[in-house]
């Protein structure tokens, strides 16, 4: 007989008689066998009937979609409350749960997803799931490329920096925006990354090179941290020849598999062509140098004069001598200044050029202006701010010719501090276009010739010198801080290529200038302040608390205090260390140290001060032509002087903090396009000194060598480790010097040293030194 699988019975209902048997302690046969429940089997919903997976999901945000669109969809939260609950879902799974039914629901499904995983809260895996960004796991970032080819991503969140491998980097380009999941530690001790997801590219078109080996073209990017070439098929080469300089799209980003694709689209020019340098440096940053057609019509309506209705109800200030002093090759005057004895201090006239008054807000000049934000200045080049006819037209300060302007009319006291001030739109003319060195020879020199061509303004430039040695005094008691640095010129010759390069040299009438423009910014700053209306201030923190002690470290070991480190930093501490040190044949170095402490300025809505020059009070009021933060400033004072409502200001706090950002950032990008067309520049002026010897200063130590600037020639380049006299060389971070472990010979941050020129490569922006024994 075959065995038969025996059957489960169902559990039987309780009698009476069963449960009075259990209380008296007598169990049934019933009780004595093991008994088996059968599942019990779900049955399928009745129509209508309410289930969790049947049932609409509640949409928290669902108000909020239905006043911004006419079709509302399932909000970002909606969706990621669902995958949180469900795990991974496809585009389809997310319809079938929501509901929907009609094409245009399910596009707009479509084009949220795409966003939220462009956004970094959402990654698609392989089979088409989306998944969350699990904070605990994966983590979003921007990608941080390194010329060798491997990377780093720096989390949005803040924590430590996770290290990309190569391989890794093969599908990442330099500022992407990626989500990585750790995937161990390397035998550094660092975070290992893994690419999930890209979901913001950083790349739309690159500037590099062209090459054209054996009928494969490719471009190699001038921007170093780029490191994949970029392949470019034959129909995509747009007439660029081999060798040239070119602008490309990029048409497919790169892969693990496949290498980037792009599309030339503009032949910049031939390599190592005259200007060339600036123009990589412009399209490279991605620097807008060119005018839409709209921002130049709204500029050329203005004309090239003030029209009598933009004169009404101004103060009249034509018969004041107010003059302007600018370097020799300034082209836009931002500034005039006029002062005069009152009383037992000074009358002091700051008159800005009136932007306000041509550039309205959300007008295609104010767009333009501020996706801008500033104007750059190469060598021998500018990329305005502003069109042209404006810059240096209109709202150029030029002599003899009515202009607008917003005034900072000032008291001064016998201390040279500032003891009233009020602001107010004028007309004036510029009496004079002086310049630093003719208004230093004139004035303190008092050189014959220069007298005689300031002849007309002499008296009230007699007064701004008076005004401002009391000015220098009172800065010098709030404890600003005045770092003695140096800053170069380039000079070109006809043909573009440089002549030389030369230390600009500060005189007392650059400082007359600085201090009154300082004076004007800070009234600027405590007016908008006081009435409480949103805008941007000029901010420097205190150093950071790391840096600080690491400087204070170094500094004990010179037998140097700043400050107390029980009681807050300070910049008289700053300012009293920097006197104390002007006699040491080392305060080069201690100076770079100091520098290299203190945080980047910014611009904020919150007027926390600016550590550097001692205020409490700090805004950007002088300059409106090449900065928008400026025009901000003009606004707000404009509303408060001819009290409008609150109400119809036209920024609010919130805006203003992404503009703050907005104008820090480009500001920085125009500080590395400089810097970096400037070294380019000096490559090219280096490659027939190949073999010369100069002597120059150490200005950076680091495990690999020394950097080196020439003197007198200002140009820097890399003394490597291995062409330091044979030793094992230990790099101290703290102490900034390379040490020999055997013969004890020590490197430090400033010394000076005698150099060979190596090698010179223009391309790879690198000059080499050899240290001479």
């Amino acid at each position: 007989m075959t065995e038969q699988t025996p059957r489960k019975r169902k559990p039987r209902r309780k009698s009476p008689n069963d449960a009075v048997q259990q209380q008296a302690g007598k169990p049934t046969a019933r009780r004595v066998k093991k008994r088996i429940k059968k599942p019990v089997k779900k049955q399928a919903p009745e129509a209508g009937q309410n289930t969790a997976r049947n049932r609409r999901p509640v949409d928290p945000e669902a108000r909020s979609e239905a006043d911004k669109y006419e079709n509302p969809i399932a909000s970002r939260q909606l969706i990621l409350n669902l995958v949180n609950e469900e795990g991974a879902m496809t585009q389809q799974a997310l319809i079938e749960h929501l509901h929907m039914g009609s094409d245009e629901q399910v596009e707009a499904l479509s084009r949220r997803l795409r966003a939220m995983v462009r956004d970094g809260q959402l990654v698609q895996n392989r089979r088409g799931g989306y998944l969350p960004v699990d904070e605990a796991h994966l983590i979003r970032g921007r990608v941080i490329a390194h010329p060798d080819g491997f990377g780093f991503l720096v989390p949005e969140a803040g924590g430590e920096d996770l290290y990309l491998n190569a391989r890794q980097m093969r599908t990442l380009l330099h500022g992407d925006k990626a989500v990585v999941r750790v995937s161990g530690v390397d035998r550094r001790g660092r975070l290992e990354g893994m690419v999930i997801s890209v979901f913001e590219r950083a790349n739309k078109t690159i500037v590099g090179r062209l090459f054209i080996d054996s009928g494969v073209a490719f471009v190699v990017a001038d921007n170093k941290r780029i490191t994949q070439d970029f392949l470019v098929p034959d129909d995509a080469l747009g007439g660029a020849r081999d060798g040239q300089i070119v602008k490309l799209d990029i048409v497919q980003q790169p892969t693990f598999k496949n290498r980037p694709i792009g599309r030339v689209t503009e032949v910049i020019g031939d390599h190592m062509s005259p200007g060339m340098e600036i123009e990589i440096a412009i399209h490279n940053h991605g620097l807008p140098n060119e005018f839409p057609e709209a921002v130049l019509a709204e500029s050329d309506a203005f004309g090239d004069k003030v029209l009598a209705q933009h004169k009404k109800d101004r103060a009249d200030l034509r018969a004041v001598p107010l003059v302007t002093i600018d370097g020799e090759d300034a082209k836009d005057f931002d500034d005039a200044v006029f002062c005069e004895p009152q009383g037992d201090g000074w009358r002091l006239l700051v008159a800005i050029a009136d932007v306000s008054n041509y550039v309205k807000v959300g007008s295609a000049l104010d767009t333009e202006a501020y996706e801008r934000a500033t104007s750059v200045y190469f060598p021998g080049r500018v990329i305005p701010m502003l069109p042209e006819n404006l810059s240096n037209g209109l709202c150029s300060l030029n002599p003899n010719v009515d202009r607008l302007a917003m005034v900072c009319e000032m008291q001064l006291s016998d201390t040279g501090d500032v003891s009233g001030y009020r602001f107010y739109e004028a007309v004036f003319r510029s009496h004079a276009r002086l310049t630093y060195n003719q208004v230093a020879a004139a004035v303190i020199e008092k050189d014959a010739k220069a007298v005689k061509s300031v002849k007309k303004v002499l008296p009230q430039l007699q007064n701004l010198y008076a005004m401002y040695q009391l000015m220098e005094k009172a800065r010098s008691r709030r404890g600003a801080i005045d770092f003695d640095t140096v800053e170069t010129k380039i000079e070109f010759t006809d043909d573009q290529r440089i002549k030389a390069i030369r230390p600009m040299i500060r005189n007392d009438a650059h400082r007359i200038i600085e201090e009154c423009m300082i004076a004007a910014n800070i009234c600027a700053a405590r007016f908008i302040a006081k009435h409480r209306l949103p805008s941007l201030y000029r901010v420097h923190e205190a150093p950071d608390d790391d840096k600080l002690e690491e400087l204070r470290g170094f500094l004990d070991d010179l037998g140097l205090r700043l400050g107390h480190r029980q009681s807050k930093i300070s910049p008289h501490d700053y300012a009293k260390l920097s006197q104390q040190i002007k006699k040491r044949d080392d305060r080069h170095l201690i100076q770079t140290l100091l520098l290299r402490s203190m945080q980047q300025a910014v611009y904020r809505p919150e007027n926390t001060g600016h550590f550097g020059l001692s205020l409490k009070h700090y805004a950007h009021f002088t300059s409106p032509i090449r900065r928008f933060p400026d025009l901000i400033v003009h606004r707000a004072i404009k509303h408060i002087i001819k009290r409008l409502p609150k109400r119809d200001y036209a920024y609010d706090p919130k805006r203003m903090v992404t503009m703050g950002e907005h104008c820090s950032a480009n500001q920085r990008r125009a500080d590395e396009a400089t810097r970096d067309a400037e070294f380019a520049l000096k490559c090219e002026y280096m490659l027939d000194k190949i073999g010369e010897e100069f002597s120059g200063r150490v200005t950076g130590v680091v495990g690999f060598g020394l950097f080196v600037e020439l003197e007198d020639y200002y140009v820097e380049g890399l003394v490597h480790i291995t062409s330091l006299p044979k030793d094992y060389y230990e790099f101290d971070p703290v102490a900034h010097h390379l040490k020999g472990e055997r013969r004890g010979m020590v490197f430090r941050l400033s010394d000076r040293v005698r150099v060979r020129v190596a090698n010179v490569n223009v391309d790879e922006r690198k000059i080499d030194f050899e240290l001479l024994k």
